[in-house]
């Protein structure tokens, strides 16, 4: 079978565009693993670890659903992973929010409490206090 130039470049371009906007389309994957609304992955229990650790639910609440900080389950719908962290690093003074920088406990472990909340916040973890799946 021949094809003519004419017909076949413009296919290659829209085949092109389309394997891009595939690309550029496809959600991260997310950084938990979790069966039964509670069981988690050993990094994300890291993350619960770190929660407790660092009395994070002094503010946000023993659910992350607030008290004097706001909840955590409404603003990771939104909040890009980099702002997360740059809230925990630096916090934000104006807001009463303290810096974790510091905190060699938070900080290693700032991917896993990441992980942990963005489960809470999408739902997949279904409530506050989690078990590690073994």
């Amino acid at each position: 079978m021949k094809f003519r130039k004419s017909t076949l470049l413009p296919s290659l371009v829209l085949l092109a565009g389309v394997a891009c906007t595939l690309a550029i389309a496809a959600p991260d994957p997310a950084p938990y693993k979790v069966t039964d609304g509670y069981k988690v992955d050993p990094e994300t229990m890291k993350g619960f670890r770190t929660w407790r650790s660092a009395a994070c639910d002094r503010c946000h609440g023993p659910n992350q659903e607030g008290m004097v900080g706001p909840s955590l389950i409404n603003s990771l719908k939104t909040m890009k992973k980099e702002d997360f962290i740059k809230t925990v690093r630096d916090g934000r003074l104006d807001k009463g929010m303290q810096s974790f920088g510091n905190n060699p406990a938070v900080m290693e472990n700032i991917n896993q409490l990441y992980a942990y909340l963005k489960g809470r916040s999408d739902g997949a973890i279904t409530r506050a206090r989690v078990e590690e799946n073994k």
